[in-house]
């Protein structure tokens, strides 16, 4: 059967055929056939490599020009991945080869709103099948419609992101959350209609280009700007992990992260592994440094903790009033928190458009690389370059750290 309006299907003999379309996160693919949608194809690393999956996929499959309905549904795909609202339910499927239980699966999916999520096992229980949690994710992981069917919506129980089958796996799944608001972990309201940074980084390329040309062949080289937020409970917890994730290895640093949280993962106030002021105070030096923190971060904590307990830290509503400056005075006055440490801050949890981390080594080498003839720059030369870049310099530092992750050497 055609999902939705079967009467609209073509004839199976048909030869199917298939496009792709540029999105907020790349290169897409669809494929039709008759008047329903075959399948939807997620970006690969590049456009040879998606075509080269469709066709594997879909044997016989010819690119060509979408008819009308299918350009309706681009449309619609596109403007889901830039952040916007699309009526995806409306879109016509093809599910004559999908079996019966994955087909109730993608069909109860479908009503799951944007900004929203649900677990495997509710979904289960939604369709009438208790205890088919394992079966259901599997019948996601084939999922040949993601987005119009949206999988990225269902999580593991306890609102854990669980899997993800495209290309990037569970990061793509995060970054597709991220364009719709919808925070997996804990228990955030989703705000409806905001940017994954909450401002337009399509605007701030097009601003970018428009005032230094040259840069213009950066983000040629980089491609869009997928720059992301990381969730935070509250501004404490979020320092917290700055804090222990200093001058350590990422897998270092996750592992003692993980230890510190656990220390309070006990249900009461604080509980579901977020530090609180209160009970980090309640802790011995002993059971800080039990974790694996040294000396100077545990005394950086409490030091945090006692300025939060006395209010001198902004929650991350009252942050939101503030300036950049003020933000950066204030937590620069703790501990073991300098100027980088707040300015990052700002970047990836409150999501301000306008930073430009002069000291950061990784931006500087970037500018070195892509900018600088392989010179690194002065203090002062970053910043008088910055000035093109404004108000938008958190995306022009996110295009420098990729172009030094390119050019590792």
């Amino acid at each position: 059967m055609r999902d939705q309006a079967t009467d609209r299907a073509g004839s199976s003999a048909t030869k199917p055929g298939y496009a792709l379309f540029a999105t907020d996160i790349g290169r897409c693919g669809v494929v039709w056939n008759g008047a329903a949608i075959l399948g939807i194809q997620l970006p690969e690393k590049d456009g040879p490599s998606t075509r080269r999956r469709i066709v594997g996929r879909h044997p016989g499959a010819t690119e060509g020009s979408p008819p009308s309905y299918v350009k309706q549904a681009i449309d619609a795909i596109g403007r889901q991945l830039a952040g916007g609202r699309s009526d995806l339910p409306r879109i016509p499927l093809d599910m004559d080869g999908v079996p019966a239980f994955a087909r109730c699966v993608y069909q109860e999916a479908r009503s799951i709103p944007a900004g929203t999520t649900i677990t495997y096992g509710q979904l289960a229980a939604r369709i009438g099948n208790l205890g088919a949690a394992r079966a259901v994710g599997q019948a996601l992981g084939r999922n040949p419609f993601p987005i119009v069917v949206p999988c990225h919506r269902i999580v593991a129980a306890g609102g854990r992101i669980g899997g993800f089958s495209a290309e990037g796996g569970v990061r793509t799944k995060q970054r597709l959350l991220a364009i719709e608001n919808a925070w997996a972990e804990g228990s955030r309201t989703p705000r409806r209609g905001q940017k994954a940074v909450g401002f337009d980084t399509r605007r701030a390329v097009r601003r970018l280009r428009s005032n230094d040309p040259e840069f213009g062949r950066v983000i040629d080289a980089i491609g869009p700007c997928t720059m992301e937020l990381r969730p935070a409970a509250n501004t404490f917890s979020a320092l917290c992990e700055a804090i222990v994730h200093q001058q350590l290895s990422p897998k270092a640093a996750a592992t003692i992260h993980g230890r510190f949280r656990r220390l309070f993962s006990v249900s009461g106030p604080g509980g579901r592994g977020l530090p609180t002021p209160v009970r980090v105070l309640a802790l011995s030096d002993a059971d800080l440094r039990g974790v694996g923190l040294s000396g100077a971060k545990v005394r950086a904590i409490r030091d945090l903790a006692l300025r939060s307990v006395a209010g001198g830290i902004p929650t991350l509503q009252s942050a939101q009033s503030l300036s950049d400056e003020v933000i950066v005075e204030r937590l620069s006055a703790v501990r073991g928190v300098g100027r980088w440490t707040a300015e990052m801050f700002l970047m990836f949890r409150l999501g301000r458009p306008d930073v430009l981390p002069l000291d950061d080594y990784g931006l500087r080498r970037g500018f070195a690389t892509a900018l600088n003839e392989g010179q690194m720059p002065e203090a002062r030369e970053l910043e008088q370059r910055g000035e093109l870049w404004r108000p938008y310099r958190t995306v022009a530092s996110w295009y420098l750290w990729r172009a030094a992750e390119a050019n590792p050497a």
